[in-house]
């Protein structure tokens, strides 16, 4: 089968089609961003007059001026990113930490332990507890509301990819760095993490994504303005009666371009911690 199959793609013409299929479905996924692009160059009056789907015929770069400073975007947007960047910071040191004592040292309940995050990721999102312990706390309407849950909500899953990344760390690197005179400090950050920066950047990307786009804590927990979020930011460029609809399109593609370079500077580690993970898996 396999010298029939590679006998088959060896074959110019079927390469030629393959190639056009592959080109075709890249266009087809990516046109939808290359349509917000033209969405949010144009007026009103060309989105309803039957231009829908074509690059607009005027480029109203005022679009991005209405929205970044008209709209307070770019304030939801700074709220947005400095929030994420904090939540990637702690919940990455607090999953490497975590997964690390659990799944490289022994000690009587670290399975129960583990079993006991594992059970956050069947956890439904319940708002009406989380508020009134942060009524209690002192911390709603403040970055804290935010930042406590999109952090813990982070953990069960980290957790879960980065042990069994550990596991497959043979114990003699520890047991040689030890025997040179390392404490097990050093070689936890000088000889296991290295080891597994892919599989931390598959969780960076991931705690990223689900507190940037995250929406009903922002809603619920956040009323003033000055800490809005972009997702809830965005809702503001939307009137009752009337909406400027390139505005919200300009305003949808600031908050995709983030997403975007995040991923492009990270998809190889991502890569290489799927890879790795079907290896040694």
């Amino acid at each position: 089968m396999k010298k029939i199959f590679s006998r088959r793609t060896g074959n110019p013409v079927i390469r030629c089609f393959l190639m056009i299929f592959l080109i075709l479905f890249a266009l087809f996924q990516i046109y939808p961003l290359i349509w917000l692009v033209f969405f949010s160059f144009k007026s009103n009056e060309e989105i309803f007059g039957g231009n829908i789907l074509g690059p607009p015929k005027i480029w109203k770069i005022e679009n991005y001026k209405n929205a970044l400073m008209g709209g307070d975007v770019l304030t939801y947007l700074l709220n947005s990113i400095w929030i994420s960047i904090v939540v990637i910071i702690l919940s990455t040191i607090l999953i490497a930490m975590t997964a690390y004592a659990i799944s490289r040292m022994k000690w009587k309940f670290s399975g129960v332990v583990y079993w006991i995050f594992m059970a956050g990721l069947t956890i439904p999102a319940t708002l009406l507890p989380l508020f009134l312990l942060f009524r209690k706390m002192g911390v709603l309407n403040t970055p804290l509301s935010l930042i406590i849950p999109y952090t813990a909500f982070a953990l069960p899953f980290g957790i879960m990819v980065l042990r069994n990344h550990y596991v497959t760390i043979p114990r003699e690197m520890e047991e040689a760095a030890c025997i040179d005179g390392c404490s097990i400090y050093q070689a936890f950050f000088y000889i296991i993490l290295p080891l597994v920066r892919p599989a931390l950047a598959t969780i960076a990307i991931f705690s990223f994504l689900s507190s940037w786009n995250e929406l009903m804590f922002a809603m619920t927990f956040i009323s003033e303005t000055k800490y809005k979020t972009l997702t809830v930011g965005l809702q503001s460029l939307t009137g009752m009666y009337y909406t400027e609809w390139g505005p919200v399109g300009a305003g949808m593609v600031v908050a995709t371009l983030p997403v975007l370079i995040i991923y492009i500077l990270l998809s190889k580690q991502v890569q290489n911690a799927m890879l790795a993970g079907a290896t040694k898996g």
